[in-house]
């Protein structure tokens, strides 16, 4: 691993899966951007269920952080609901998408970039809600994420997050069967160096894996208290077929 900073390889990789396509890269339609001027508020934390249309407040004039949510998917559709958005992100690309969003849709946005696994570059106590889709996996720690997170957001703001359980780390292959598990939790290549290997060869950046304790046990204990959750299924692969390996989460700031 040549960049001693993991965060700027993701970034770079992120970049590069842009480019090829990635699925998290496709900013919405035209025809997606109207029909949430209309009211329809479809975005996901997870590959495939819709967050519940009851977790979200009327976001009218409300400041909302998209957290590591680039790429043109949820934050025009926040836009076009009246929400005064702000988006960080540490992939050039990602955030690109936005920007060409916002232009060809005429709606205003902050574009930030920004690496999440450090001091988050807002003042206390900014924002109504926060959106953050799986996307963690890609920092080591996240107790400081949760604690960013509860320090910008204004008293009785909410955090809305998607979160991989850690299941989809077990398993080196999951595109054929039988399926096998093959690696040993937690998966952190910054301390297994097969691990790294697995994943430079895979250019699937620096991963890692989180416990329920990290993930929902590090919100509490940041402060947050938790109103509602939903699990999600992996959309490809035969995993999916057997268990659901994301956990989306809904908790509030007293």
């Amino acid at each position: 691993m040549e960049d001693k900073n993991y965060t700027n390889i993701n970034a770079k990789t992120i970049d590069s899966w842009v480019d090829e396509g990635w699925e998290w890269s496709i900013p919405i339609t035209k025809e997606e951007f109207l029909k949430a001027k209309n009211g329809e508020c479809n975005v996901l934390l997870t590959p495939i269920k819709y967050v519940p249309k009851n977790w979200f407040p009327d976001l009218k004039n409300k400041k909302l952080l998209g957290l590591a949510c680039g790429g043109g998917q949820q934050m025009p559709v926040f836009s076009a609901l009246g929400a005064c958005c702000t988006v960080l992100d540490y992939s050039d690309k990602q955030l690109a998408n936005e920007k060409l969003i916002s232009e060809r849709e005429n709606y205003q946005i902050e574009i930030v970039k920004g690496d999440m696994s450090k001091k988050l570059p807002f003042n206390d106590e900014v924002f109504d809600i926060i959106f953050h889709p799986v996307s963690n996996v890609y920092v080591e720690d996240v107790y400081h994420v949760w604690n960013e997170c509860f320090r910008v957001l204004k008293s009785g703001g909410i955090l809305m997050a998607g979160l991989d359980n850690g299941l989809n780390f077990l398993f080196d292959d999951d595109e054929k069967l039988p399926l096998v598990v093959t690696n040993k939790l937690p998966f952190n290549p910054l301390k297994n160096k097969d691990q790294l290997k697995l994943l430079e060869k895979e250019n699937a950046g620096i991963q890692f894996s989180h416990t329920m304790e990290e993930q929902i046990g590090g919100q509490l204990k940041a402060g947050f208290i938790l109103k509602d959750l939903y699990e999600d299924y992996n959309n490809t692969g035969f995993l999916k077929e057997y268990v659901p390996t994301f956990v989306a989460t809904l908790a509030v700031k007293p």
